[in-house]
Order: structure tokens, then sequence, then C-alpha cells
């Protein structure tokens, strides 16, 4: 059974910086791709990056783009999700993903497994 458990998150002034962990357990960890997701409050999960199951190779929202870094431990089944330059607009409810297939790297609603979320707040 699959399980992604979240944390990290909090509140934090605009400028700040927070980071987000995610321990996955269940598999084998190195064969899926892990992405990053978030919701805020009356708008609809957007994605927010991903990182592939082979080469690391990573993807970003344009949102997030420069600010964001996602990186995977795979000794450690983690993943990562540094946030720099906050903005109010980055609070949201940030869900660590992992993709239901092997050897994919879509990072994609409905193909992945939802951790509970973490709550990232960014005042102004």
């Amino acid at each position: 059974q699959v399980q992604l458990v979240e944390s990290g998150g909090g509140l934090v002034q605009a400028g700040g910086s927070l980071k987000l962990s995610c321990e996955a357990s269940g598999r084998t960890f190195s064969n899926y791709a892990m992405g990053w997701f978030r919701q805020a409050p009356g708008k609809e999960r957007e994605f927010v990056a991903a990182i592939s199951w082979r080469s690391g190779r990573t993807s970003y929202a344009d949102s997030v783009k420069g600010r964001f870094t996602m990186s995977r431990d795979n000794a450690k089944n983690m993943v990562y999700l540094q946030m720099n330059s906050l903005k109010p607009e980055d609070t949201a409810n940030y869900y660590c993903t992992t993709t239901k297939s092997p050897f994919s790297d879509n990072v994609r609603w409905p193909d992945v497994y939802w951790g509970q979320g973490t709550q990232v707040t960014v005042s102004s």
C-alpha cells in the first residue's frame, strides 16, 4: 500500500522560504516519478513540480519556475520542495504525488496517488 506523508508547511512572510518534505513507503521508491500539486480555497488543484524516476530531471509550473526546486533522495525514500521568494499567491495546501505506474514520468491526475497535504500560508 502506497503511503505519502508530507511535512514542512507553515506560515511565512512574503519573500520567505519553506522546505516541504514527503516520505514515501509501500513500494520501490526509485521506480516512480514524484510530483507536487497545490490547491487553494475555491481554486482548482494545479501542478507545481515533478521529478522523473530515472534521470532526476525536474519540471515546474511557470508560476514557480526559478523560485521552487524539487529534489529526491532515493536512499531515504524522500522528495523535497524548496520554496524561495514566496508570494501570497503561493498560499495553498500542497500535496505530494507519485505515479501509479512504475517507469513512467506521467505525473498527471488521475494517474497518481496523493498524500494528505500540508498547508502553506504566505502573508503579505
